[in-house]
């Protein structure tokens, strides 16, 4: 509000001028999405979601406890969400509500941080081969269609360019004899372990992983990562030294895509930047809400999924932590 006046007098100082005009448009141009839930009832949780954790003979409620019961008693574990969180200048509130979310919902905590590490380096040992039917990701990039990709540099630029391919040309497909799954391309090429499962304390996919590595190599220093070393891309999203930095960076690109596509700051809502967490697809969900509001005085603003919902739920629980 204080920046929103002292572009007003600027205009005030500078009359009519370009310069004056432009900095009262940007001012008034992005809408702070304000805290809190859209919606009265939390949203329909998936199936699959319900199905896990009955399996697990478990409920969301003890899932929710046990994965808040670690953060809140590992004083280390909130120093690093912390510190990750500075690195890319968002509250630290949007990490843990993307952690509790996936471990409420997708998958079950470990009682300790310290068994992600041991789990890491167990995948490093294993050896990781991302691949398709003998055909690795690296080998499979190199056909013609993907030749609209090679002049990107940036990771979540090339790799989202190549998922898109995928969709388009090859998913679900049957070409030159050879078959393709209907499937995502993460889960055909990027998860020899368990197809279509993520990993890690942030739940966080080896394509996603790729995607971030240059903002994460640009704001942490940490190596880029690459197609052709899977065993460290896994150990990166095994790490929570390493991964609660790819967490930040994924959570700080959903907020700059609904700010430079939709005009919405969504850095004050948890619940949304934990839905897209969740999703994914940031920029294409940024750009068809922006299509939306077009021409509208009255924006629909970002909604919150069930996963979001929970998190603003508890968001004086998640306060609480830091």
């Amino acid at each position: 509000m204080n920046l929103g006046n002292n572009f007003k007098r600027i205009a005030i100082a500078a009359g009519t001028g370009f310069f004056a005009l432009t900095l009262v448009s940007n001012a008034q141009a992005t809408t702070v999405v304000p805290a809190g839930n859209r919606n009265t009832e939390q949203p329909t949780i998936p199936g699959a979601s319900a199905n896990r954790t009955k399996k697990m003979r478990t409920t969301y409620e003890a899932k929710y406890q046990k994965i808040y019961g670690l953060l809140k008693s590992d004083r280390g574990l909130r120093t690093k969400i912390k510190s990750a969180a500075a690195a890319y200048n968002i509250d630290p509130v949007h990490i843990a509500g993307a952690i509790i979310g996936e471990h409420t919902y997708n998958v079950d905590a470990y009682d300790q941080l310290q068994t992600y590490y041991v789990k890491a380096i167990s995948y490093v040992k294993q050896g990781v081969s991302f691949s398709y039917k003998g055909e690795s990701v690296s080998d499979f990039i190199k056909r013609p269609e993907f030749e609209k990709c090679a002049g990107l540099s940036d990771s979540y630029s090339l790799w989202t360019c190549r998922e898109n391919i995928w969709d388009s040309k090859f998913r679900g497909k049957k070409i030159d004899g050879n078959a393709y799954p209907n499937n995502r391309f993460a889960a055909v090429f990027f998860q020899p372990f368990y197809a279509g499962q993520t990993f890690g304390l942030g739940q966080i996919s080896p394509l996603t992983a790729l995607q971030m590595s240059d903002l994460v190599n640009r704001v942490s220093g940490l190596p880029k990562l690459s197609a052709d070393d899977g065993a460290q891309v896994y150990k990166t999203i095994m790490d929570p030294d390493l991964s609660l930095h790819y967490m930040a960076a994924t959570i700080k690109h959903s907020i700059t895509a609904y700010n430079k596509y939709a005009d919405f700051d969504i850095s004050k809502n948890p619940g949304i930047t934990a839905t897209l967490y969740n999703t994914g697809g940031a920029d294409s969900r940024a750009r068809a809400l922006a299509a939306l509001n077009a021409g509208k005085q009255n924006k629909q603003l970002p909604q919150e999924n069930y996963y979001g919902w929970l998190v603003n739920s508890k968001i004086d629980d998640l306060k609480s932590l830091f």
